[in-house]
């Protein structure tokens, strides 16, 4: 699949991520209270069984219900090594009827995982969590993966004590070369800290492939063939450097899974509640809050759209259960809290148009709700900055201007629009919920400045 990196979304700044091949950003703030200098790395093991995940194989030896969620981006999201490690389990403890929790969005990293853990796996009542962020977690400040990371834990294990977690940690083209030098890539090493504190097992896939790639038998990147199979040496892991093939990448992923749970597994210890120790940083994202917009947050012309309705709301039902759309220039979306930062969880597509943001008294800023890959609606993260710790008051409206989206969309996709005008001729704006550092307010609260 070719893949080009461009003009991206003006609200989404800080991290490249990757979504179905194509690259899009997430904006989370960049100043922090605890600085701290970069992450020595890690030496590169393939497994470290750590506190074990003896909660987890204890019910699954006993037989009866166990929960599987799988937390994470595309590499995840794909019918890959977690359809396979499923089925592995299934294999493994015949008699134990196992479910699986899904909670895998493309192009998204541990500070969006941070917002929906509670909704999208903990409300499932997991038994076992696997966490994979590494690869869209690339380009974060190690301090903001120290914080989110950590964050999803202590969400985790505050709810359940007797949940188990473990870490999995893909790869890309680019920690390639850290991995030949023996040593995690960023991301995987500042991840070990929070796995270390917390006795979470980790397995990185990427030891192999570097294993693989040093004597010959892999090629990370190539041309995929009519015909792709696991046996053809070398073996071709992807076409794009990022995302392996279900047939090569994604089994070889599963085989190392397989042999790092029986590792794990060995040096389970006894099954018991895991006790939550004091944080990393005091700044971590265990309050993160993922919040349903309310009737009483919007003003102006709005219709909560449904799957019966609506085919946004339908594709999207599950990470989105309420969905708002706003399609009348001048409705307003209307938040006031109290805390640090406040992004709204929406969408992103070839109908999306123009909204004006403005946070206390600084000036409106414009963002589209589209940008050069929106031939398609994906779910998209529309951030309002940090802001110091204080009262706010946030007010985003639909404009009337239509974004140009000929220029937005990217040079290889304006054929799209050539094509499929009418795909493109709406300027909406689709809602679903609030993402809160802080506590939710009554607007009359904030003062508009």
């Amino acid at each position: 699949m070719h893949m080009q990196c461009g003009k991206v979304d003006s609200s989404l700044t800080t991290r490249i991520t990757f979504i179905c091949g194509a690259f899009i950003c997430l904006s989370m703030p960049t100043s922090w209270a605890e600085p701290l200098p970069e992450t020595p790395a890690v030496a590169a093991v393939e497994c470290r069984p750590r506190g074990g995940l003896p909660n987890f194989f204890a019910k699954a030896k006993a037989g009866g219900d166990v929960r599987v969620a799988y937390l994470g981006g595309s590499i995840t999201a794909a019918p890959g090594w977690r359809v396979f490690s499923l089925e592995r389990l299934k294999r493994d403890f015949p008699t134990a009827r196992f479910s699986e929790i899904s909670a895998a969005i493309g192009g998204t990293g541990s500070d969006l995982g941070a917002f929906r853990v509670g909704q999208d796996v903990i409300a499932h009542k997991p038994d076992l969590v696997f966490v994979e962020f590494a690869v869209n977690d690339g380009g974060t400040p190690p301090e903001q993966i120290l914080a989110t990371m950590e964050g999803i834990v202590r969400q985790i294990q505050r709810a359940d004590a007797a949940t188990d977690i473990c870490f999995v940690y893909t790869l890309s083209e680019p920690m390639l070369p850290d991995l030949a030098k023996g040593l995690f890539p960023r991301a995987a090493s500042t991840m070990e800290a929070v796995a270390d504190h917390y006795a979470i097992p980790s397995v990185h896939y990427g030891v192999e492939v570097n294993r693989r790639i040093a004597d010959g038998t892999l090629l990370f990147k190539g041309e995929k063939p009519e015909k792709l199979d696991a046996i053809t040496t070398p073996l071709l892991f992807s076409t794009d450097g990022v995302h392996p093939h279900v047939e090569t990448g994604h089994r070889l992923y599963a085989d190392v899974l397989a042999r790092s749970l029986a590792t794990i597994q060995a040096a389970a210890t006894t099954a018991a509640a895991h006790r939550l120790p004091e944080p990393l940083r005091a700044d971590n994202w265990e309050h993160a809050k993922l919040i349903p917009i309310e009737q009483s947050m919007l003003r102006g012309d709005w219709k909560r759209v449904t799957p019966a309705d609506d085919e946004r709301a339908k594709s999207f039902a599950t990470r989105m259960p309420v969905l708002w759309k706003a399609e009348e220039p001048g409705a307003e979306l209307v938040v006031a809290y109290t805390g640090t930062r406040l992004a709204v969880y929406d969408l992103l597509g070839p109908g999306g148009g123009i909204v004006s943001v403005q946070v206390d008294d600084a000036a409106a800023k414009n963002v589209p709700r589209l940008d050069g890959y929106s031939t398609y609606w994906r779910i998209g993260t529309l951030s309002t900055g940090s802001q110091p710790v204080g009262t706010h008051r946030v007010t985003i409206r639909l404009e009337a201007a239509a974004p140009d989206k000929a220029k937005i969309l990217f040079e290889h996709n304006r054929h799209d629009l050539e094509k499929n005008p009418a795909k493109y001729a709406e300027n909406a704006w689709y809602v679903s919920a609030i993402l809160l550092l802080g506590d939710l307010l009554p607007v009359d609260a904030a003062p508009t400045k």
